[in-house]
């Protein structure tokens, strides 16, 4: 069936995020001298999703993220019969991702779960400068937001062919740098999920912001960026705007 190899990309791809973009925050960023710190994990989480979008998009679209299949649709641009699907793919492939990352953390004889943690987010004791719930909140709302913007866009018929995974992947990277401090990045309810199952206790009951949030800001950004982006364009002004760039 269609839809099944099409979820089956998606479990690929939200695999490689989570394995990728959590596993440079667990494994690779605080080792001493040589981590690669807040601005390598931002640039591994993009990274991931530029090197998947050109891998598997041609498949799936490369979601990879519910917030994003939820934006996509309210863009008018994913069929609703196929947003459970993907989102159940989804958090498969983070929960695998998750427990793969942990297995292997595990092998090391300074890593501890409670203490380290699988890179999950959270709110006020469980952000990483304490920002408190209203905060983190109204973060997630705003960058999932601007994330569905960039993503829309770039793949709008009218834009650039062949640049989209760049724009989407970079847009991933500035939404790390600026918000790892305050949840350590969602975004991403799958990403969220897959962590916080294994690391149990305050991570699993601030979840569901991590769904909340996104979801709110995928939304908001597919209908405001439908009505943008399908609205007929005045040729007036077109035609002003061309003949006072040349």
């Amino acid at each position: 069936m269609q839809i099944a190899r099409r979820a089956t990309a998606e479990a690929i791809g939200t695999f490689w995020l989570v394995f990728g973009g959590c596993g440079s925050a667990v494994i690779a960023a605080s080792i001493a001298d040589v981590g690669i710190g807040l601005l390598g994990v931002s640039l591994a989480f993009g990274l991931t999703v530029l090197t998947m979008a050109y891998s598997l998009g041609h498949v799936s679209g490369c979601h990879l993220n519910p917030a994003v299949t939820c934006g996509l649709w309210a863009g008018g641009r994913f069929p609703a019969g196929d947003i459970i699907p993907y989102v159940i793919a989804q958090v498969i492939g983070a929960i695998v991702a998750a427990f793969l990352l942990l297995t292997i953390a595990s092998g090391s004889p300074v890593f501890d779960l409670a203490t380290n943690g699988l890179a999950q987010n959270g709110y006020g004791p469980g952000s990483p400068a304490g920002y408190g719930l209203a905060a983190c909140f109204l973060m997630e709302v705003v960058l999932t937001a601007g994330f569905l913007v960039v993503i829309l866009g770039s793949t709008d018929d009218r834009a650039p062919k062949g640049f989209a995974p760049i724009a989407i992947g970079l847009a991933l990277t500035l939404i790390h740098l600026v918000s790892i401090p305050v949840t350590n990045t969602s975004v991403n309810p799958a990403r969220s999920t897959g962590p916080a199952l294994f690391v149990g206790g305050w991570a699993l009951q601030q979840l569901w912001l991590f769904w909340v949030a996104p979801i709110v800001g995928a939304l908001l950004a597919g209908w405001v960026s439908r009505a943008l982006l399908h609205a007929e364009t005045e040729p007036s002004v077109v035609g002003e705007a061309s003949r006072s760039a040349t």
